[in-house]
C-alpha cells in the first residue's frame, strides 16, 4: 500500500545519502565514477549484509547487484519507516522523562513550608550573635530572632561571635536586670534540658572563642515539650537582644524550614554589618586627637574598636575616652590589668605611666586622662582586647 508521508520522508533521507526514491543503490552508483571497487565486487560476489543510518544498504555488488536491482519500494519503505518510528518513540520517551524530572525539581524548589514529621521531632539551629571577619563589628541579634517549632522539638543555639552573649529564659514574674558579671547564675548554665515554661533557664556565657576571664560555651540545646510563646534574652545586652520561640501542637505543619531560616539569618547578618560600617564612619567624624571614641553601639551593631586609636598630644594635655553607645560597656586600661577589671584604679589626672584603669565604662560615660610625661602609652579595653580593641597615646613636649 502506498504511503505518501513515508515516501516523502524516505525521499528526504535518500537525498542525504545520494539516492532517490526508486533509484539505484549506492553500490551500483559507483559504476563509471572511477572509484576503485574491491576484487570481490568486481567479480560479482555477495558481501556481508550491512545497514545504513536510516535503512538497509545493498547486500549485492557487481553484476549480481545490477541484475537484482534495487529492493522493492514497499520493502524499503517498510524497513526505513520502522526504524524512523523507533527513533521517534525513543525520543518521545526521553522528552517525557526529562520534562517530568524538570517539573519535579521545580516543585521541590518552590516548596517553602515543611510538613511535620508525623509524631517525631526536629532539631533546629539558631545563631547567637554575628560579626565581621576582623571582629570589629559585632551583631546584637539571635538569628533568626523568631522561630516556629512543634512540641518535643529541640533548638540548638550556636555561638556565632567573639562578643559574649547568653540565651536566658526568665522565670515567671522575674524582671530583666542589668548584667552582673559576678553572678554565677548569669555566667553559668542553669536549668535542665527540657524547658518547663516557667522557671529560669540560662545557657551561661556563649562565644565562639575563648574569652579571658569568662567560662564560655559554644552551643546550648533546649527541648520544648509544651505549647506556648516563649521570649528569651541575652543578659549581657538586655532588651536590645531578644528572641521568641513559638511552640505549636505536635504534628502542625511548619511555616518555614531550616533553609528558610538560614537564608533569612544570612541576609540579616549582612544588614547588621552594613549598619556597623555606617556607625563606624559616624564615630570617626566625632573623634580627634583629644577625643577617642571607646567603641559604640546603636542597638543593632557594635563597633569593638577605639575609633582613632592612635593619637598625639602634648605634655599637660587631656584625652577624653567617650562611650556614647547604648548598651556595651568597655574599659580604658593602661599598663597591667588589675585583678578586678571592673573597678577603677590609678590617678587619671596625673598620669606619667604605669597602671591605670577606668574600670567599667558604661554607655553615656567618659573617662578623662591628663598626661604629665612624654612617651608612648599603650592601652586596651580589658573586655574586648582579644577582638582587637587596643590603642596608644603619643605624648610629646
Amino acid at each position: 500500500m502506498d504511503n505518501p508521508r513515508g515516501r516523502r520522508r524516505l525521499e528526504e533521507y535518500s537525498k542525504q545519502f545520494g539516492t532517490r526514491w526508486g533509484g539505484a543503490c549506492p553500490a551500483q552508483s559507483l559504476a563509471g565514477t572511477g572509484r576503485p571497487r574491491s576484487p570481490a565486487s568486481a567479480a560479482g560476489t555477495f558481501t556481508p549484509k550491512t545497514r545504513g543510518r536510516f535503512g538497509p544498504s545493498c547486500n549485492a555488488t557487481g553484476s549480481a547487484a545490477a541484475a537484482t536491482g534495487p529492493a522493492p519500494m514497499a520493502v524499503r519503505e517498510s524497513v526505513v519507516m520502522k526504524q524512523y518510528r523507533g527513533i521517534t518513540s525513543r525520543s518521545n520517551k526521553l522528552a517525557f522523562i526529562l520534562a517530568f524530572a524538570v517539573a519535579l525539581l521545580a516543585s521541590l524548589a518552590a516548596a517553602g513550608p515543611a510538613a511535620a514529621d508525623g509524631w517525631g521531632h526536629r532539631t533546629w539551629q539558631v545563631q547567637v550573635g554575628s560579626e565581621s571577619r576582623d571582629q570589629e563589628i559585632q551583631g546584637m541579634a539571635f538569628l533568626p530572632s523568631e522561630i516556629f517549632i512543634n512540641e518535643r522539638d529541640t533548638i540548638t543555639w550556636q555561638a556565632n561571635s567573639a562578643e559574649i552573649h547568653t540565651v536566658t529564659f526568665l522565670a515567671t514574674g522575674q524582671a530583666l536586670q542589668d548584667f552582673n558579671p559576678f553572678s554565677a547564675d548569669e555566667l553559668q548554665k542553669r536549668g535542665n534540658d527540657y524547658y518547663d515554661g516557667k522557671s529560669y533557664y540560662n545557657s551561661g556565657i556563649m562565644a565562639n572563642v575563648d574569652v579571658p576571664g569568662f567560662p564560655s560555651v559554644r552551643s546550648y540545646s533546649l527541648s520544648f515539650p509544651r505549647e506556648g510563646d516563649f521570649t528569651y534574652y541575652c543578659l549581657v545586652h538586655g532588651k536590645m537582644m531578644k528572641g521568641t520561640v513559638h511552640v505549636r501542637e505536635q504534628g502542625t505543619d511548619y511555616p518555614y524550614n531550616q533553609g528558610d531560616y538560614n537564608r533569612q539569618s544570612r541576609e540579616q547578618a549582612r544588614s547588621i554589618i552594613r549598619d556597623g560600617q555606617r556607625l563606624d564612619a559616624s564615630l570617626a567624624e566625632q573623634a580627634s586627637n583629644h577625643k577617642v571614641m571607646a567603641g559604640g553601639d546603636d542597638g543593632v551593631a557594635m563597633v569593638m574598636r577605639f575609633v582613632q586609636p592612635s593619637v598625639t598630644v602634648h605634655v599637660g594635655e587631656k584625652v577624653d575616652f567617650v562611650n556614647n553607645g547604648m548598651g556595651a560597656p568597655h574599659t580604658v586600661t593602661f599598663g597591667n590589668e588589675p585583678k578586678n577589671i571592673f573597678a577603677p584604679s590609678g590617678d587619671p589626672w596625673h598620669f606619667s605611666g604605669g597602671d591605670l584603669s577606668s574600670g567599667i565604662l558604661l554607655p553615656g560615660h567618659t573617662f578623662t586622662v591628663k598626661f604629665q610625661a612624654t612617651g608612648t602609652f599603650k592601652y586596651i579595653c580589658a573586655l574586648h582586647d582579644y577582638m582587637g580593641m587596643v590603642g596608644e597615646v603619643h605624648v610629646v613636649d
